[in-house]
């Protein structure tokens, strides 16, 4: 019996990355391989290497490598290293597109688009939602915002790196998300292993706990379509308390900030979590269900 492969769509617009870390490399594997005429560069050259033995072009200079394609994809460690390294490419980017993929914050990606409006040059911010074995996935997630018409006019090849996600004009919104998105992640996995070195106090080993902590505890209380329900909840401030109250749950994160004391585990982490429900009761909220702590987060907002 044979089986049919999914074809992998060929392009022919040319796409120059510009630093070549494991996600630039992964990035400019996927546009090559899809075949985008390539042209790189990264400050160690070498790193160009097996890239240029697959058919890639190796620039000598940043000013080179944006003259070679009408849009540059650039993966560096953060907006001040852009600004360095695009500043010396005099007039040469003018006219063409600058993906920034790089992380950042929203305050830094507002005044990328000014840089970028002062040097003529047509700029998308964005972030990699997945890790560099993924770039090129068809379903791995990349975050743009920014001028709609850039990322329209270029969506075939943001295509080539993974699933181009546009979240709207203001260019500050792919960053916020990559932050929000990342924030999220390492508090479920601050959870995991606090709670794992919690019942480790007691000899418990990391694999017994995980059989009944990941195997049947959290996908029934933090299940992905639940919270999903009740994000409505959150634009309406509405936190009924009769499954359970904020007073309840503050109750509990005092059980659990005690016991990590009691066990010698790091009780910063539970009693960070108090301290919010600690504030959110202060608030009025203690008859409310725990969401209403998001009225809490927002008050930092809000206080801006």
């Amino acid at each position: 019996m044979t089986t049919t492969q999914p074809s992998i769509r060929r392009h022919s617009n040319p796409v120059t990355v510009v630093g070549l870390g494991p996600m630039g490399m992964a990035l400019a594997e996927a546009l090559l391989e899809r075949g985008h005429p390539l042209t790189v560069w990264n400050r160690t050259s070498e790193k160009a290497d097996s890239l240029v033995a697959r058919g890639a072009r190796r620039a000598v200079s940043v000013a080179e490598a944006v003259s070679a394609s009408p849009v540059t994809v650039m993966c560096l460690n953060n907006y001040e290293t852009m600004y360095g390294v695009f500043d010396s490419t005099d007039d040469a980017l003018a006219g063409r597109v600058l993906v920034n993929l790089n992380s950042g914050t929203p305050k830094e990606a507002h005044a990328a688009v000014g840089w970028a409006d002062e040097r003529n040059v047509e700029y998308l911010d964005g972030a990699i939602m997945v890790p560099p074995t993924l770039v090129g996935d068809p379903e791995s997630v990349f975050l743009y915002s920014g001028s709609q018409d850039v990322f329209d006019k270029h969506r075939a090849t943001l295509e080539s790196m993974g699933d181009p996600r546009y979240l709207g004009p203001d260019p500050g919104l792919a960053v916020l998300y990559n932050t929000a998105l990342l924030e999220m992640m390492y508090a479920t996995m601050n959870g995991w292993l606090h709670a794992t070195a919690l019942v480790g106090s007691a000899n418990v080993s990391a694999v017994k706990f995980a059989e009944l902590a990941l195997g049947g505890f959290m996908p029934a209380v933090v299940d992905p379509a639940f919270l999903l329900a009740r994000a409505p909840d959150l634009d309406k401030a509405n936190y009924p308390g009769d499954l359970g109250t904020m007073e309840m749950n503050l109750n509990a994160l005092a059980h659990i900030a005690r016991t990590s004391q009691e066990q010698g585990v790091h009780s910063g982490q539970p009693g960070l979590m108090k301290e919010i429900a600690e504030a959110a009761v202060a608030d009025g909220h203690g008859s409310r269900n725990y969401l209403a702590v998001f009225e809490i987060f927002k008050k930092g907002a809000q206080a801006r």
